[in-house]
Formats: structure tokens, C-alpha cells, sequence
């Protein structure tokens, strides 16, 4: 199946932290459930779990929060289509395929600038550039940034999909195939790909920080539409606990590694996660425009597409106001 078809069916288908702080009531009110994820890659989901602050924010108003956990950035988009949760957490590129592919969903937020992939091997392998991958076999996750990370890189040596062979794994049973030797290299995801370093000595032989796109916070464009304010409350919630997070790397460390070593979330945390931005600006637009237009000379994104277009229809930026309220 060709790649661009295969995202296309991935994209449709503690210690107290800070006061939750008080809304007005607003017609948000008849809101019965706020159906939200919470992933390892977005450490801030965490700790707004783990410390119940949007329990808290929306109790008067008779609000539930369901906490639906995602793997990645294609399961995110996946419950965002069927609208099994109201907000996902993914990367920008895999949100711009999405939609792309007719993903109703508006990107509102940026909860961490991450280096959360590279190209992974093992020692014995002997692959030391992407351009040693041809003919190998590669685990990874469509839909996902490590995905689109790993159709740039062998686009930039010359390589297509057709060079390489495919696994296509969720990232935790990629992370395995390639520790048992089922696959030659995986498309890694931390906080996995750095417990695959420190526990299995696994290299990362490919790195490219600013291909790296944002974490990125979406919700559903109905939902959006419906419940402005709550969205605007959520977004005042995450504003909160990422701000308390800069100020508490020691706790964030102590949340993540909740269920995974304290080394693997110090590694990830301390290294390669960055929590000093929020708003969608200049910055993150240029990144993942840059990205799509390599994922379009590279054919995984039809030649017809506006991604410039799309990617102004993605962005959502009249929320950035709650974010200084």
C-alpha cells in the first residue's frame, strides 16, 4: 500500500502542583464531558492528570474529564476523527497530514519543542547513515512524526520507501522488534527511545533536532466551535501547569518517571524537551510548513495539495488570548 494511502487511513481513522484556579460560569456549563489524552511524549498531559486540575476547573459546573491515554501522534488523530476525546496531543507535521486527509481539527497550542525522534539501531547492526538503511528494515508508526522524520531522512540520501523495508509497529512494540532483532533500525519516540539507549545500549544514528516538529496540542474543530470557552479554559490549565513545570523540573521528572526509570525521564526531560513556548507563532508555522512541503517533493503528500492553505486552515490562534489572561 502506498505511503501517502497508509496516512490518509491513520489520519481519518504526585506532588501538588498549584492551585486549579476558578472560571466564571459561562454556557460551558452544560459541558457533560470533557474527554481529553494524555501521552508520555507531553509531559505537561501529566501532570494535569495526575493532579486532577481540570477536574478542579470544571467541578462546579458538573463537568466529567474522561483521560484517554495515546501512544502516538497517529492514535491521537485517530480518537480526534471519531471523537473519542476532545483534545490530542501530536506532533505539527502528523497533525498537517491529518488534515490533509480530512481530519476535522484545529491546532491550538504548543506544549513542548522536542527532540523526541532520531533514527535508531543497534550496535551489531553496522548501520551508521540513512544511507545505510537500504535494503534494511525499519520499524515505524505512520502517522507520526518519527514517521515523517524517517521519509525526510531518506529522502535527504536519495532513498525512497521502496529502498527500505517497513514495519509498521505502534512505537513501544518497534522498540521491541528492534531489541529482539526483528527489524534492522526503528523510527524511535522518547521516552522509549531513550530507555532503549540507556537499558540496551540502542544508537542513534541519525539525529536532526530542527526536523523535530512541535508538540502540539489540537481539538476538534466541532468542538471548538461549540464550547469556545472551554476550550479557553483548558488552554488557561496547560498555560498553568507548563509554566509550573519550568519552575519544578525535579517534579515533572518525578511525574514522568511514574512509570518508567528515573534515568529514562531525566534523559528525556533534561535533554531533549523543551517547555519555554505556547502559543502557535512564526516559528512553529515555518516548521511544519517546512515539513510538508518535504513530505510533498517526497510524494507522500499529493502534488495537488495547498499545504500552505491547509496548514492556515489548521493553525487556530484566537485562543492565544487565554494564554495571558
Amino acid at each position: 500500500m502506498a505511503l501517502n494511502r497508509r496516512l490518509a487511513l491513520v489520519a481519518v481513522g504526585a506532588v501538588a502542583l498549584l492551585p486549579a484556579g476558578a472560571a466564571p460560569a459561562s454556557a460551558q456549563s452544560k459541558l457533560v464531558e470533557l474527554r481529553m489524552d494524555w501521552a508520555t511524549y507531553n509531559p505537561v498531559s501529566i501532570l494535569i492528570k495526575n493532579q486532577r486540575l481540570l477536574e478542579k476547573e470544571f467541578e462546579r459546573d458538573g463537568t466529567k474529564v474522561r483521560w484517554v491515554q495515546t501512544l502516538g501522534s497517529n492514535k491521537a488523530l485517530e480518537f480526534l476523527n471519531t471523537g473519542s476525546i476532545d483534545f490530542g496531543s501530536t506532533a505539527g507535521a502528523a497533525a498537517l497530514v491529518g488534515k490533509i486527509n480530512g481530519n476535522p481539527i484545529k491546532s491550538i497550542y504548543v506544549y513542548s519543542r522536542p527532540e523526541w525522534t532520531a533514527l535508531v539501531t543497534r550496535k551489531d547492526t553496522g548501520i551508521k547513515s540513512v544511507a545505510d538503511l537500504k535494503g534494511k528494515s525499519v520499524a515505524v508508526t505512520p502517522g507520526t512524526d518519527p514517521h515523517i522524520f524517517l521519509m525526510r531522512a531518506l529522502a535527504g540520501a536519495g532513498l525512497t520507501e521502496q529502498d527500505v523495508k517497513f514495519v509498521l509497529l505502534q512505537h513501544p512494540d518497534g522498540r521491541t522488534a528492534l531489541r529482539r532483532g526483528d527489524v534492522d533500525a526503528w523510527a524511535g519516540l522518547d521516552p522509549m527511545m531513550a530507555s532503549a539507549e540507556l537499558e540496551e545500549g540502542a544508537v542513534l544514528f541519525y539525529r536532526q533536532p530542527e526536523a523535530n516538529t512541535w508538540g502540539i496540542l489540537n481539538a476538534r474543530e466541532a468542538f471548538a466551535r461549540e464550547h469556545p470557552d472551554a476550550v479557553k479554559r483548558v488552554l488557561r490549565v496547560y498555560e498553568r501547569a507548563r509554566k509550573w513545570a519550568l519552575a519544578n523540573p525535579k517534579e515533572v521528572t518525578k511525574a514522568l518517571a511514574a512509570g518508567i526509570p528515573d534515568t529514562v525521564a531525566e534523559k528525556q526531560l533534561s535533554e531533549r524537551t523543551e517547555l519555554t513556548h505556547s502559543t502557535i507563532g512564526k516559528p512553529q508555522y515555518d516548521s511544519i510548513l517546512a515539513a510538508g512541503i518535504a513530505l510533498q517533493k517526497a510524494g507522500v503528500i499529493a502534488a495537488n495539495v495547498d499545504v500552505r492553505k491547509t496548514l492556515d486552515e489548521l493553525i487556530d490562534t484566537r485562543f492565544n488570548a487565554a494564554l495571558t489572561n
